[in-house]
């Protein structure tokens, strides 16, 4: 009687354990599959706000510029050939005050800088769609510029110039002897705003250099570019011995253009504020001849 007994009590509790697991191992699948309202649906509750957090930092990061150079390990400057600002060494590689300062900030930042020369009208287009990071190439902050990137603060002053050839200098000193000449401007440039502007009849071409080179060469009469390029390119001692500037056409400053919202643009005020207050902006900017410019940061 006692072995009947002992059985029946062992085969009870082998149903009843066996019922447990069972409750167990549905509930855990209804709570994954349903979301119940028992424990094991809080548990996917909690699961849940784990992917959202994951998903929110995930969205952070795509939003940020500095994320998204990071992870790629890589700046990419958008310019275009402007001495002194961006040229080639005798060993091709790019300089200047604008491409050693991109250098330095990409280094503040853990990554390398690469430099990639583009067309100035389509400077918006690349940026935003991220065939480069950044435009950083002694570039205006006119009001078409600050509208459509997210900017540094200034860090130097410019003027657009008229170029003639020194022969014929004395002729072209104010904005009323220049009205009936053929110029030659960078496209979207300031230059050619300032043609714009004086209602000049002008040709535009791709960088400043080659409006230079359409004067040199008869094929314009003039040329309006940026005070900066001008000390540095033309005058006794440069390839442009033969050109000079006369008429300042207006007063303007440089700045970097980022992609609107990024938050590399108050990285760069931050590095621009330290390397001006530590000296090294300004060694930069003698190496080049531009440290009269410098805005102070």
């Amino acid at each position: 009687m006692k072995k009947l007994i002992a059985l029946s009590l062992t085969l009870m509790l082998s149903f009843s354990l066996a019922a447990c697991g069972k409750e167990s191992g549905q509930s855990t699948n209804n709570a994954e599959n349903t979301g119940s309202a028992d424990g094991s649906a809080d548990q996917d509750s909690s699961g849940s706000e784990s992917d959202s957090d994951s998903e929110s930092d995930s969205d952070s990061n795509a939003d940020s510029d500095m994320a998204y150079v990071k992870d790629k390990g890589t700046l990419i400057v958008g310019i275009t050939e402007f001495e002194p600002m961006d040229y080639k060494d005798e060993n091709g590689n790019w300089i200047g005050f604008d491409a050693d300062m991109a250098a330095a900030f990409a280094e503040s930042l853990g990554v390398s800088v690469e430099f990639i020369e583009i067309d100035w009208d389509n400077k918006i287009m690349e940026l935003d769609g991220r065939t480069i990071d950044c435009v950083w190439n002694g570039m205006t902050l006119t009001d078409e510029v600050t509208s459509s990137m997210e900017c540094s603060n200034a860090y130097c002053n410019n003027a657009q110039v008229v170029i003639v050839p020194s022969a014929k200098a004395d002729d072209y000193q104010d904005t009323e002897s220049i009205a009936d000449l053929s110029f030659a401007v960078e496209a979207g440039s300031a230059g050619a705003a300032q043609a714009d502007l004086l209602g000049l009849s002008y040709t535009p071409v791709k960088q400043q250099s080659d409006a230079l080179m359409e004067v040199a060469a008869g094929t314009s009469d003039a040329a309006i570019i940026d005070s900066l390029m001008a000390a540095a390119m033309i005058g006794e001692g440069t390839g442009y011995a033969d050109l000079t500037y006369t008429v300042g056409l207006n007063k303007e400053e440089y700045g970097v253009g980022f992609r609107k919202g990024s938050d590399l643009a108050a990285a760069l005020n931050d590095f621009f504020a330290a390397s001006y207050k530590d000296g090294s902006m300004m060694e930069c900017a003698e190496t080049y001849g531009v440290q009269a410019a410098v805005t102070k940061q």
